[in-house]
């Protein structure tokens, strides 16, 4: 006799909105939902398997036993298995154990909409709720501005697990132990926001957890889903912003994961040239599959409700928008005119990011995106993708390249340097140096700088301070900001102990101020994605190796011009052309001593000249410090 009872919480409407790949909420439906029925408590389940024969519930509450609690299979031809289990209770391990039609395959699954998830390598999925009283509704009320397009955005990439660990133990630290550690340190360091690499349950460390198979649940690992909500509240109540990297490129061919869900092809695509991805070992959802997209969109929307999330960084664009993307010929099928653009996944992300800004107008989605498809951060109804932002990925490479190159041969690069502002705002471009620029051999930022010790140093407080003052959102990744001198390691902590040295403690320092200076400054940010905020003063110097540019907003008072010497050859006495006669004061200098430069050319009050430069009436002198940024205000 079955132990289980009849009960639903889908409505007719709900199937419909389901089967047209237009149902939003589905976390509030599918899962498990502890509830009280008849004066009974225990916990209602409903799972997606059209393909199943029986679907039973096995866990903690039945011994694991497949013969005591099948699920009940709707009537509608949706699919959808469900029922009430009496005394199932939070905190009990399950899984979902089902048999299929298709050549009697048996699968055991974890939950695809688990709110909570055993710690790797136990893959059950667990009875979970909780009733956060959330406190940040300052934050909510007035991040709207804070999350503008025409606010400053700079963002510190963090990966959970080896930010800082508990050396003692050799651990983690916990949602909690970051709460505090890491919300003090972001807001010491005046960044705006955070971005934290895949928090969603995930099996594989290596994966840095961009191989998700739990989409709904934030990992074990760190603690609890509501400590999870605490990390949240606590950096808004700093003001400062949470952005989560989204994964619904792939996902793991993993047993209890998503593939192969009920017997068939549920979530993947069930052509190989469209449903694997080689590279990654993994499978691709089928964009195409109403029920599959509701699943996507869904988990999009319940990070950004249920989480407080402010804005969702999209990876691996690219690998959805192409058919042939890291494939041979013949190993890949045009669409339907002939092309190679994946034209279901296309339509899946502007279904995407219409959803997202409808139910969420004052967050952000940001598209890891490194081609040159066109209008990928312009609305929908402009026949864009619909993203807020896209990363800048050519940026991110040619400056790269540049400030690798010993400095005697720069003048013959220059336009590696200067080639990003060609195209600079044809998108809303986001500046990254990301988690990807450190690993695999690449080395870290600072290794990657030619010179000496003092050299290597200066080229990368220029490198930051060029990057600060590029038209553009930014992106840091932790321990960039000071120094690190190893590779990125996943299963190691950065490398404090190096801020006991002036030399790192300096580079700190500058980040520190750079954010500051962005924050402070409306031409820095108000015009970051248009082009009348930028404007060359010369970028034709190669000889000298020196670039100067002005950053403008609205108010012409708000000018900040910007002068970056990439040799180590002080300059002084350099001249630029300006925009008009009056005395102009020294914002910002990276050689300054407290960031550890030599503090030998700073510029106090400078009068201009009616002496023509640049093409330009009026022109100033300046001291030019060695492998440094130097900004001016009237």
């Amino acid at each position: 006799m079955s132990n289980t009872i009849t009960h639903s919480l889908f409505s007719d409407f709900d199937i419909n909105l389901f089967k047209a790949g237009k149902h939003y909420k589905l976390y509030e439906k599918f899962g498990a939902h502890i509830l009280t029925l008849n004066g009974i408590k225990g916990t209602y389940f409903a799972v997606w398997a059209p393909t199943a024969k029986s679907v039973s519930v096995i866990g903690d509450f039945n011994f694991w036993n497949d013969q005591k609690h099948p699920l009940n299979v709707r009537w509608d031809e949706s699919g959808i298995w469900e029922g009430f289990i009496p005394h199932a209770a939070k905190g009990e391990s399950y899984k979902y154990k089902i048999h299929s039609s298709n050549d009697n395959i048996i699968t055991e699954k974890a939950d695809p909409y688990a709110r909570r998830c055993e710690h790797p390598p136990k893959t059950a999925s667990i009875i979970w709720e909780d009733d956060y009283a959330w406190k940040d509704n300052k934050w909510m009320k007035i991040r709207k501005e804070k999350n503008a397009l025409d606010a400053p955005y700079a963002i510190y990439e963090v990966h959970l697990g080896s930010w800082k660990r508990n050396t003692e133990e050799n651990r983690f630290l916990s949602y909690v132990e970051l709460a505090e550690d890491l919300v003090n340190y972001v807001a010491d360091m005046n960044f705006t926001h955070v971005e934290f690499m895949p928090i969603m349950e995930y099996p594989y460390d290596p994966s840095w957890g961009y191989q998700l198979t739990g989409f709904f649940a934030p990992t074990s690992r760190f603690g609890f889903p509501d400590e999870f909500k605490l990390l949240v509240d606590k950096f808004h109540k700093k003001g400062i912003g949470i952005i989560l990297d989204w994964v619904p490129a792939h996902f793991p061919a993993d047993a209890h994961g998503l593939g192969l869900f009920d017997g068939s092809h549920l979530y993947e695509h069930p052509d190989i040239r469209k449903g694997y991805h080689q590279d990654w070992k993994s499978l691709i959802f089928n964009y195409g599959r109403n029920e599959v997209k509701s699943f996507l969109i869904s988990n999009a929307l319940f990070w950004l409700d249920q989480y407080h999330i402010d804005g969702l960084r999209v990876d691996a664009v690219t690998s959805m928008l192409f058919l042939d993307y890291s494939r041979e010929d013949g190993e890949w099928e045009p669409n339907i005119y002939g092309g190679r653009e994946n034209l279901e996944a296309i339509d899946f992300i502007k279904e995407m990011n219409i959803a997202v800004y409808e139910n969420f107008p004052d967050v952000q989605t940001i598209a890891e995106e490194s081609t040159s498809f066109s209008k990928v951060s312009s609305p929908v109804f402009l026949e864009g993708l619909g993203f807020g932002m896209k990363w800048m990925m050519g940026w991110m490479h040619d400056t790269l390249e540049y400030f690798s190159k010993e400095p005697i041969y720069r003048k013959h690069h220059q336009n590696e340097l200067t080639f990003s502002l060609n195209y600079a705002f044809t998108e809303n471009f986001m500046l990254p140096l990301s988690h990807d620029e450190v690993v695999y051999g690449k080395k870290s930022i600072l290794d990657k700088m030619p010179g000496d010790e003092w050299q290597r140093f200066a080229n990368m407080r220029l490198l930051f301070s060029f990057m600060y003052t590029h038209p553009g959102a930014k992106l840091l990744f932790q321990g960039s900001e000071f120094g690190q001198v190893s590779e990125w390691n996943f299963q190691q902590s950065l490398e404090w102990h190096l801020l006991d040295y002036d030399v790192h403690k300096g580079a700190q320092t500058l980040v520190k101020e750079l954010n500051k200076l962005y924050r402070k400054e409306p031409a820095l940010h108000k015009k970051q994605f248009s082009f009348d905020g930028f404007e060359w003063i010369n970028h034709n110097d190669h000889e000298n190796s020196v670039i100067s540019y002005m950053r403008k907003s609205d108010d012409e008072k708000d000018l900040v011009i910007i002068v970056c010497n990439l040799t180590p050859i002080p300059r002084e006495n350099y001249r630029i052309g300006v925009p008009k006669s009056g005395k102009l004061k020294e914002l910002f200098n990276s050689d300054r001593t407290e960031f550890n430069g030599s503090g030998n050319y700073l510029n106090k009050i400078l009068k201009t000249d009616s002496i023509k430069w640049d093409g330009r009436e009026n022109s100033i002198e300046l001291n030019l410090p060695p492998l440094a940024m130097i900004a001016v205000k009237y």
